[in-house]
């Protein structure tokens, strides 16, 4: 089976793994890197680990990492208690990106690349992270697909046009691949629009995790799963960081994830929609889940 052949692999999108189909995944659907200040991953020694996942708008012949990011959500895992967190931030927030000024903070990624995309995120929540994964809406497709669908709990029904005319129905879902997409994308048939919609980015990534987690115990699925993203993805980590990153999200435990997203208000810069996102509590999301990625407060 396809399964057998992919592996849970970096915690984003968030408190999540990323699985990688070795027929399908090219070198420019997914990138890790990890940011200078990063020593590597080390679960013995480093309880924290910091993950911002980044989807990227890149339209085919665009480079992924030099485009404006989509879903963005700072994913912590604590590699000695098992808890993890995801703290999201929608797209639109005006703040400061190292060396541009202020912009929205998708386009820190077209600016300034990973590293770019890391230190908005800094400025904004004061943690930078020790890794940014960016990959492509297609290839987040696939993944869900590949491993059979995800489960998540949708607390209103919505529907938008051009995604998905039915809309989705409130409570239990399954979702395929192209569904867990739209599910995560959607934000115009949302009462609290891109606030919503990062919300439900991390039902996606809680339903991901799920799945993986009841596969993580297969002999040597992380192993393999790792020499399959070695191969196909642009990354300046080793293969012992993917092994202990993977071993890291296998051992995360359901009942002690957390998740919140940053409040803000809409409004204008000139002619441009933005949100002004609450610093204050973005600062204290940080704090409180820097040492131990838990968030007792949203």
């Amino acid at each position: 089976m396809r399964l057998v052949r992919t592996v849970a692999l970096v915690a984003v999108l968030a408190v999540t793994a990323f699985v990688v189909p070795t027929s399908a995944v090219q070198p420019t659907d997914v990138s890790l890197v990890r940011i200078r200040h990063a020593e590597g991953v080390a679960v013995g020694g480093q309880d924290v680990i910091w993950i911002l996942a980044v989807g990227s708008d890149a339209r085919p012949g665009q480079v992924m990492t030099r485009s404006r990011g989509d879903a963005l959500q700072m994913v912590g895992i604590n590699t000695r208690t098992g808890s993890a967190t995801a703290i999201g931030v929608p797209r639109d927030s005006w703040v400061a990106i190292p060396g541009h000024g202020r912009e929205k903070i998708n386009s820190a990624l077209y600016f300034a690349g990973p590293s770019g995309m890391a230190g908005a995120m800094r400025n904004l929540i004061g943690i930078e992270p020790d890794y940014v994964l960016v990959t492509r809406f297609p290839f987040f497709e696939d993944m869900v697909d590949d491993i059979g669908g995800i489960t998540v709990t949708n607390p209103r029904r919505f529907q938008d046009p051009y995604l998905k005319k039915e809309g989705f129905k409130q409570g239990r879902i399954h979702l395929d691949g192209y569904n867990a997409m739209a599910f995560s994308r959607i934000r115009k048939g949302l009462a609290g629009g891109d606030f919503d919609r990062s919300a439900n980015q991390q039902r996606t990534l809680r339903g991901i995790h799920a799945r993986i987690r009841s596969q993580a115990d297969r002999p040597g699925f992380i192993e393999r799963g790792v020499m399959t993203v070695m191969a196909h993805t642009d990354t300046n980590a080793s293969p012992g960081e993917l092994f202990e990153i993977a071993q890291a999200v296998a051992q995360v435990d359901p009942r002690r994830i957390t998740t919140c997203v940053v409040r803000g208000r809409v409004g204008f810069v000139g002619a441009a929609s933005v949100v002004f996102p609450d610093v204050s509590q973005a600062r204290r999301l940080g704090r409180e889940a820097r040492q131990d990625a838990a968030l007792r407060h949203c």
